[in-house]
């Protein structure tokens, strides 16, 4: 009984992990990695067709956008979900394969005129409408047979409209093991999705660390007061209000903010003002929440809905479909709230809209969810004074927000809350779904919290259950080439360096010259030292100079010169040859 960690270890996104029970395999979430992607992922060690069953804790890109790739390359098992996550990703796998199809046009314009050879993209709207079929919705607290030696059961953790944890019984000869998988872990007092659920108990347990080495504001924020004043100053400047939003999810919460905000009268000065979503996404993934009442919304949206009222429509909202009608949205000279995807701005129509709002004094970006690091949502929030739109430098002069407290995420004690939900000590708590050093850091303050052994793998390693230890090791490996398109070459499921554990507890490498047997012995070195205390507090301390140096912006140059100086002779006095 093997479980073996693919995606998101020591990195945010592109969840992805195997268990293997006797001669049974299946697949815990087949995410692709968005944003900056700092280390090699492990190849899944298996063919498409020889895995049995897909489970899905929700219906985020980041989780289940390797699915049709999959399914292209020969899986034709079922896959299992909620039934709202289902129908989330029937839509949502549509549109990252329109998304791939319209790249690999793009790259083939280009490749056509420069004689370089055509590409194809990595599966088509075809693949994911074949990848829709194969769901098997279930319901929240009910176990379901996946295949012989294997059960489930789905909890909803409020992180999104039908996600969940998933608890995994797997069977093999006369030993029954109980895995866990958080999935992403939802923030409480949220609107419209009710609060995680907690599980009793797990013999291992994998959590995701988002957040897991901060938290989010203690006072409960006041979204709708701090929402309508960003809203009020805006407009009163004559400007637009600019969200980059996630189209599943944070806008629907954000359009039961909007009208609370103009059913109450918040806005007397600008009753009538106009909020467009422009993403065909979002507008379908808004019918599907509507579609979920009765198992996802909470008390209070439920309550609305009984008294005859949406919570997420009201007068004056607007959704844009076709590209003609997104491109009038900026041809409006009203102060108006513009909703659009990506929330990180990497991608969409979001980017049209910072293009034509970015430059204006009289504008707001206000940005409502995690900013991954080094996304341009990142960039703006940190003070990037100028960035790049389509080949164009455009000058950031509009004014830069962030709603306090609007995340779909439960921060560090979120976690540990949601993980004291546990009647019994697990064997193992395994550390995943976070940035590099967070996961360490998470690791330790679950060890401190609770006495628990925590490991916080890289992509590759494999643990076995039954024995109750890591047979294979697997090293960080950082990805450094990119094409000239800004993608990464050495990524996607690319196998990772691995060490086997002897009969004698001892790891050696297999088929590595004297170099990069050195190069695995660095990597284990610095493995060694992440796991001791004191160099969790080290970790600890940079990222509070991180958090110093993010808020620098606004010294003098000469104390600005007087600091990087001290970093330089800190970082050269305790360089490490």
């Amino acid at each position: 009984m093997k479980l073996t960690f693919i995606g998101a270890d020591h990195e945010v996104t592109g969840s992805c992990h195997m268990l293997t029970v006797g001669n049974k395999t299946i697949i815990v979430d087949c995410g692709m990695e968005q944003g900056p992607d700092l280390f090699v992922n492990q190849q899944i060690p298996v063919k498409p067709s020889d895995i049995d069953a897909i489970l899905v804790t929700h219906a985020h890109i980041d989780h289940t956008g390797l699915i049709p790739l999959m399914v292209k390359n020969g899986f034709t098992g079922s896959i299992y979900s909620t039934s709202a996550t289902a129908q989330l990703c029937r839509i949502m796998l549509q549109d990252s394969a329109h998304i791939q199809e319209f790249e690999a046009e793009w790259k083939n314009r280009k490749a056509k005129r420069s004689g370089n050879p055509e590409v194809e993209p990595m599966y088509t709207v075809q693949d994911a409408l074949k990848a829709a079929e194969m769901f098997v919705p279930c319901a929240y607290k009910t176990e379901v047979q996946i295949c012989d030696g294997i059960r489930a059961r789905f909890t909803d953790v409020g992180h999104l409209l039908g996600s969940a944890c998933i608890e995994v019984w797997a069977t093999e000869g006369d030993v029954t093991k109980k895995i866990l998988f958080s999935g992403d872990v939802g923030n409480t007092d949220q609107p419209i999705l009710k609060d995680p659920q907690t599980v009793d108990e797990a013999d291992y347990v994998l959590i995701e660390s988002t957040y897991g080495d901060r938290e989010h504001d203690a006072e409960k924020p006041d979204y709708v007061g701090d929402f309508t004043k960003i809203l009020r100053d805006t407009f009163i400047r004559g400007g637009n209000v600019v969200v980059p939003s996630f189209a599943v999810g944070r806008t629907q919460e954000l359009l039961y903010f909007i009208r609370e905000i103009k059913t109450q009268g918040l806005l007397p000065e600008f009753p009538d003002f106009e909020v467009y979503v422009d993403s065909p996404l979002a507008n379908n993934a808004t019918n599907v929440f509507n579609e979920n009442v009765s198992d996802c919304f909470d008390e209070d949206a439920l309550a609305l809905v009984n008294q005859g009222i949406n919570p997420l429509v009201f007068p004056g909202l607007k959704m844009t479909i076709t590209s003609d009608e997104s491109k009038a949205i900026n041809f409006d000279n009203n102060p108006k709230v513009i909703l659009s995807a990506s929330g990180m701005c990497d991608a969409g129509r979001i980017r049209h809209h910072l293009k034509h709002n970015l430059w204006r004094e009289d504008s707001t970006v206000c940005f409502v969810g995690y900013q991954a690091e080094g996304t341009l949502g990142r960039r703006l929030i940190e003070g990037e004074k100028e960035v790049t739109l389509f080949g164009e430098k455009i000058q950031v002069m509009a004014k830069i927000e962030s709603l306090k407290g609007v995340s779909g995420h439960a921060d560090c004690q979120g976690l540990l809350d949601w993980l004291g939900g546990l009647k019994k000590a697990p064997q193992k708590v395994f550390v995943v779904h976070g940035e590099d050093t967070v996961t360490d850091i998470f690791a330790q303050k679950i060890t401190d919290k609770f006495g628990y052994k925590t490991y916080a793998p890289y992509s590759g390693a494999e643990y076995d259950l039954i024995a109750d230890e890591l047979t294979v090791d697997a090293p960080a490996i950082p990805i450094e080439k990119k094409d000239e398109f800004g993608n990464v070459i050495q990524t996607g499921f690319q196998k990772a360096m691995k060490r086997k554990k002897t009969d004698d507890g001892h790891f050696v490498v297999d088929g590595r010259s004297d170099q990069k047997e050195a190069v695995v012995k660095k990597s284990e070195k610095k493995y060694a030292q992440k796991i001791r205390p004191e160099y969790t507090e080290l970790l600890l301390q940079m990222s509070e100079l991180q958090r110093v140096v993010s808020e620098a912006g606004g010294m003098a140059n000469a104390d600005l010169k007087k600091f990087t100086e001290q970093i330089r002779v800190l970082a050269e006095n305790w360089k490490i040859e």
